[in-house]
């Protein structure tokens, strides 16, 4: 393997009631990089005209969940009263914070009329000072993202700062999120001033030094190093890292670095549902909203 990767691995596929995503973070030896404790590919997943994606309402804890599509549309609603649809390209960005509920659906245009579903869904765990601050949202449009032109490579700056750009989410420690397009025969070299590094391979064929990187895969960048990223076919890839928080736990879609921390939010969503979701209580359902998903054994 080539020095400048410290380790890579596959995703897993992973079926979420009919529709399969590949879970890449955690991993067994690789529990976050930098900030990021979840990282799972949605699709490429072809609905029919009738059929879509039905999330029901679901709490989170601190940590921020970002939406990033490819192809399809994504129905966002929260406990914020947020009520949006998330289009390829924009940034979707909810910090959950001391506790928020959110649902995701297929809009009704697109389950109508039938659709491709693709893209990226993260968490980003919150340093420890901030993982009880009042829940937010902000939603950016793909036009507002910074684009960084690279030796023919093209990269939108999805969150934090690479190569002298910074964009426009507010983050809550030093953090880099790229989407990047490679045209075959393309490359550039990864030299990102951040702690932790990896290079996620959504399609096509590229290699980091020499060293081949399969769709599906994750490669996890060697500290310091500046390696050559190459595609040899149209390629598209996922950067991601930033400084490390220390250790987190996660359980179900609650993270913390206390595990105490975690068993209050299992508590108060299961009474929360046993009383109905009461408006005076940390978790209350999205408006429009009369379902919720149960707290899990």
């Amino acid at each position: 393997m080539s020095e400048s990767i410290a380790q890579k691995f596959a995703g897993k596929p992973k079926d979420l009631g009919g529709f399969e995503v590949r879970r890449v973070l955690p991993y067994p030896r690789q529990r976050m990089v930098g900030p990021f404790i979840f990282f799972d590919q949605m699709g490429p997943a072809e609905f029919a005209p009738g059929q879509g994606i039905d999330v029901r309402p679901h709490p989170h804890i601190g940590l921020a969940t970002v939406t990033y599509l490819f192809d399809g549309a994504l129905g966002h609603r929260d406990s914020l009263g947020e009520d949006l649809v998330i289009r390829p390209g924009d940034v979707n960005w909810m910090t959950a914070g001391r506790g928020v509920v959110h649902s995701e659906r297929t809009p009704a245009p697109e389950r109508a009329a039938g659709h491709r579903m693709f893209g990226i869904q993260t968490w980003v765990a919150l340093p420890t000072d901030k993982e009880d601050i009042a829940p937010a949202f902000h939603h950016h449009k793909a036009e507002t993202l910074p684009v960084i032109e690279r030796d023919g490579v093209r990269f939108n700056l999805i969150l934090g700062t690479a190569w002298g750009q910074t964009a426009p989410v507010k983050v809550f420690s030093p953090i880099f999120y790229l989407h990047g397009v490679l045209p075959a025969g393309s490359g550039a070299d990864l030299d990102i001033d951040h702690a932790e590094r990896a290079v996620y391979v959504v399609e096509g064929e590229v290699a980091l030094d020499g060293e081949p990187v399969a769709a599906g895969e994750m490669a996890v960048l060697t500290p310091g190093s500046a390696p050559r990223l190459a595609a040899s076919k149209d390629s598209r890839v996922m950067l991601c890292g930033g400084d490390s928080l220390g250790p987190r736990h996660i359980n179900w879609n609650f993270v913390a670095a206390d595990r105490a921390t975690i068993e209050r939010a299992r508590k108060d969503w299961s009474d929360a549902a046993l009383t109905g979701f009461p408006a005076s209580g940390r978790f209350t359902l999205p408006p429009g909203e009369d379902e919720h998903i149960p707290l899990p054994d």
